[in-house]
């Protein structure tokens, strides 16, 4: 098999106003290999390939239910071809399986007390539309669950045709509310009694970020022909909706536009891709404006995302409908920047070359990087999509390896002092382990003035 090479710097490339610059051209490159003869991004692949693919999926388990689904029609796409419309709905389906590596051990396995984040833990689970609170020790204080469909009255026909069964993301309130993100059919808020608050239909993904008014921004998106990018061939055009507290949709911008309209298109003119999921954007977080010494981009009230097609993260900022800051480094088909306690950026890299995933952070004023943590032969590490870290008040990393349905807890110096396996199984001889989008840890009160602990639940999470 011939394979080319595609260098990259060492520590990365990062990108500002005034052009581009490594930041250390004489470190040693990173070779991102590509096999010669695969589809390119958004490509469409051969009948046999595709069977092939089939069946590794089902000896994987990843057939297991849990998918993004076919598409609406487009209500504008009168003049599209049959085959224009097929590729849409194709790319609609894009999504995540609901579980799918072999499972290992079950509920807390480590529970290093004097060492580990004191608190409760909040997470989603690939086995269901539904959240589970529970404590250090894995004992199950409350569960919220809500169906999206049941909503609705007549309920709505999600992107791709069929619906998650599963919430890609939680985010729990301080009242007991969650918000839940439900990708291809929308969002909802339920409280803590798993009743409706609300709910909106709406093409989200991945992600939302809080406004300090409620307001939130919610990854959105939208599958047609756009003329400017490639006239005969859909894209996934990525969006951020902002909506109010009540669900209500205020504005929407185009991340696609927010490029466009920047010095910093050449992120993505430079990957070539013209047609499918050009973007793939999987993250986003308000800035609170800590970092904004580093770099004026990092100001409060600008959006970071992660563009997992790119292997970039980028600021946007919503005033202006423009990116204003980008990067380029060592991680690929990263997950879920963030900008921690200290003002540096913390990021789950997916799929680093070579090796296992890796938690890195960087100092943003130069995006160099200070601390990683990476597993080893003893403790295997590997999430080939989703994952999240969260970096606690002690100074530990709450680390999340989505595929394999598990969560751990780790000391500055790499140690592990908390772990926990979702305990949710399917497929044959239970082999296969429900997805865990991520795990957060609260604080030890957080659900003090709402939580009926004589009703907890006793059975495992």
């Amino acid at each position: 098999m011939v394979r080319r090479l595609i260098l990259h710097c060492g520590l990365g490339l990062l990108i500002a106003a005034g052009g581009v610059a490594c930041d250390d051209p004489t470190l040693p490159a990173r070779p991102e290999a590509i096999d010669e003869g695969t589809s390119p991004p958004g490509g469409r692949t051969n009948a046999p390939a595709a069977t092939a693919r089939a069946e590794r999926r089902a000896a994987t388990g990843r057939n297991i239910p849990g998918r993004f689904r076919p598409a609406r029609a487009q209500t504008d796409d009168v003049d599209l071809s049959d085959e224009q419309r097929e590729m849409i709905r194709e790319l609609e389906a894009i999504g995540y399986a609901s579980g799918s590596e072999r499972a290992r051990g079950s509920g807390v396995t480590i529970h290093d007390r004097q060492r580990a984040q004191p608190g409760l833990n909040f997470f989603a689970s690939g086995h269901t539309e539904g959240a589970t609170l529970m404590d250090m020790d894995g004992k199950v204080l409350h569960r919220w669950e809500f169906r999206f469909p049941d909503a609705f009255e007549t309920p709505p026909l999600p992107h791709g045709g069929k619906r998650d069964k599963w919430w890609r993301r939680a985010f729990p309130l301080p009242n007991g509310d969650v918000i839940a993100i439900i990708t291809g059919s929308g969002l909802l808020r339920i409280d803590k009694h798993s009743k409706l608050v609300w709910a909106k239909a709406i093409y989200a993904h991945h992600d939302l970020a809080f406004e300090p008014n409620g307001d939130m921004w919610v990854m959105t998106r939208d599958v047609h022909i756009v003329p400017r990018v490639n006239a005969q061939q859909p894209i996934v055009e990525d969006q951020l909706t902002l909506l109010d507290a009540t669900g209500n949709e205020k504005r929407s911008l185009s991340l696609l536009a927010a490029f466009e309209n920047s010095k910093f298109a050449h992120v993505w003119l430079g990957t070539g891709r013209r047609s499918g999921d050009i973007f793939h954007s999987n993250s986003v977080e308000r800035l609170d404006g800590r970092a904004a010494a580093a770099h004026p981009a990092f100001k409060e009230g600008n959006l970071l995302i992660s563009f997992l097609g790119l292997d970039a993260i980028a600021i946007v900022d919503p005033r202006q409908e423009k990116v204003v800051w980008a990067h380029r480094g060592e991680y690929r088909k990263q997950h879920d920047p963030k900008i921690i306690a200290n003002g540096n950026l913390l990021l789950f890299d997916n799929q680093p070359f070579p090796g296992p995933s890796a938690v890195l952070e960087f100092d943003p004023s130069t995006m160099r990087k200070v601390w990683e943590y990476r597993g080893s032969p003893a403790r295997p590490f590997y999430s080939k999509a989703l994952g999240a870290a969260q970096r606690l008040e002690n100074g530990n990393t709450l680390i999340s390896e989505s595929d394999f349905g598990r969560a751990f807890e780790v000391t500055s110096d790499g140690k592990i002092v908390w772990e926990f396996h979702n305990p949710q199984r399917a497929g044959e001889d239970d082999r296969f382990v429900a997805a865990l989008p991520e795990m957060i840890r609260l604080p030890a009160d957080f659900a003090a003035t709402w939580l009926d602990r004589s009703a907890v639940a006793t059975d495992p999470p």
